[in-house]
């Protein structure tokens, strides 16, 4: 923990699905006291919603802090249904407020997901773009899955990540690219805690002026 602060400071967070922004991103809220938003969860409660019926935007306008502790949310079928209703636009204004009233929290907040830096918060104090390649993403989604218990393919989970990402990067309502002014880091051939403390030192550094 360092340094915890009065004023709203915001880290943005953004990239793939895989590439390690999730973990990086706990670990910068926890070394600066901040607020940790995931935002793909407010996507996969409304993509789990959908997956009993319920209709897309109304799930988005009546989502609660509650949802997000649903226990199914990171099934392979629910990601790829976040991934769906991550598309329309009515669903991403439903959730903008909810994201934006999180960012400005007294004390700082690290949120993640993909579009923080361009759309959700683009004055953001830092802005990081955690990346990494489909091969590399797709074998840690693929170890994390079986290590849950789940019986899935490699081939599949590569394929999973590549069509999530050509959804991702290229749908109408803000596609996944990186913030003109964002850091990028690649975590390709980082482990993990050589990728937090790069992290932390693109924090600090912004932070010290």
């Amino acid at each position: 923990m360092a340094g915890a602060m009065n004023e709203p400071f915001t880290i943005a967070v953004d990239g793939p699905a895989a590439a390690g922004k999730g973990t990086i991103s706990r670990a910068l809220a926890a070394r600066f006291d901040m607020g940790h938003l995931d935002t793909g969860l407010l996507y996969r409660v409304v993509g789990a919603l959908t997956l009993t019926g319920v209709d897309p935007v109304e799930a988005a306008r009546g989502l609660t802090a509650k949802d997000l502790d649903r226990d199914d949310l990171r099934a392979p079928n629910v990601a790829q249904a976040a991934s769906k209703v991550a598309v329309i636009a009515q669903v991403r204004a439903a959730l903008v407020d909810f994201q934006r009233a999180f960012a400005r929290r007294s004390g700082g907040a690290v949120l993640d997901g993909r579009d923080i830096g361009t759309v959700i918060c683009p004055q953001a104090e830092v802005k990081l773009y955690v990346t990494a390649s489909a091969e590399v993403r797709a074998q840690r989604r693929f170890l994390e899955l079986r290590g849950k218990g789940l019986n899935v393919s490699r081939a599949q989970v590569l394929k999973d990540v590549r069509e999530r990402d050509d959804r991702d990067m290229n749908r109408a309502a803000a596609p996944l690219r990186p913030a003109e002014d964002a850091v990028l880091l690649d975590t390709s051939q980082l482990n993990i805690d050589m990728a937090v403390a790069h992290a932390i030192a693109v924090v600090e550094n912004k932070r010290q002026g």
